[in-house]
């Protein structure tokens, strides 16, 4: 259903807020300290105190003042931060309340305000079987609200998921080094290939969303499912045999999603429609430090 102005503008106001709470509390200096600038740049020179790298010595400097002192670096941002949402049909579900297109929402822009609260751009690609959006990196404020509301109201095309082609776009027009956060439920498969031609040049986080009833077939007697992306509709009886079925398939698909996540070596981000996705970003980011600090 289309959020109309008001709504729209309550609910990314809404989002904002708990956002920058979030991260002016918790999440920027640990975006900061795991996603590094692109190295260091000159600033200025100071006295040489004891206990200070003999190697920063300007002897130029030095020589003039006749007296040691020492150049000064400070870490050069201006680093850009892209998020794939996937939007094929399958992202509209919810069994909790919330869509998992809502929750993407959310995730996509406290990541958005820890990158421009760092000095650091954020672009937009909404995917399903083909790239239906780009929105090129900017920074500021108005920049993120924009790409929360076209999460947010973004009625695609197709139904269908195809996050290769997301990605192979995405290695076309992403020249330079950047980080990409790919939101999905990792549903389809397909995308493995792509993800580990992208995370040669990128730093490639996925953002794997799911719901409990992706798992677990509740005991409810008959009941009518539709595939959203294929429009396939199906009667199921949920008795204990059905279910019981219904949770291996389930578990199996999952084994196979996470096996192929391992062999790309890559720290993601597991969220559940119902549970916090604060817990989860928390513990990737110390996951992430604990990767880096271990080289």
């Amino acid at each position: 259903m289309a959020l109309t102005t008001a709504e729209l503008f309550k609910r990314a106001k809404k989002i904002e807020i708990a956002s920058r709470r979030l991260v002016d509390e918790t999440l920027s200096g640990q975006y900061h300290s795991v996603f590094k600038g692109r190295g260091l740049i000159f600033s200025d020179v100071r006295p040489y105190y004891p206990g200070d790298d003999v190697r920063a010595i300007d002897w130029n400097i030095t020589a003039r003042m006749n007296a040691p002192h020492v150049k000064q670096f400070v870490e050069e941002r201006d680093r850009t931060v892209n998020l794939m949402v996937d939007m094929s049909a399958s992202e509209y579900f919810g069994s909790q309340g919330v869509e998992k297109r809502e929750l993407a929402a959310e995730l996509a822009a406290v990541v958005a305000f820890s990158a421009i609260k760092n000095n650091d751009r954020v672009g937009l690609y909404l995917v399903t079987d083909r790239v239906e959006k780009f929105v090129p990196p900017k920074k500021g404020r108005r920049h993120v609200l924009r790409l929360i509301g076209e999460i947010l109201t973004f009625q695609p095309q197709s139904r269908g998921t195809d996050l290769a082609k997301g990605l192979d776009f995405f290695s076309k027009v992403a020249r330079r080094r950047s980080v990409l956060f790919l939101v999905s439920d990792f549903l389809a498969e397909g995308w493995e290939q792509a993800m580990k031609i992208a995370r040669q040049r990128h730093e490639l986080v996925p953002v794997v969303i799911s719901d409990p009833m992706e798992r677990t077939l509740p005991r409810v007697g008959l009941l009518v499912l539709e595939d959203l992306e294929t429009g396939q509709v199906v009667e199921v009886d949920t008795s204990a045999r059905v279910a019981r079925e219904f949770h291996r398939r389930a578990a199996a698909a999952t084994m196979v999603r996470e096996q192929s996540l391992r062999r790309l070596n890559l720290d993601v981000v597991n969220i559940v429609t119902n549970q916090s996705y604060v817990d989860a970003l928390i513990a990737f980011f110390k996951a992430r430090a604990k990767r880096m600090a271990h080289g």
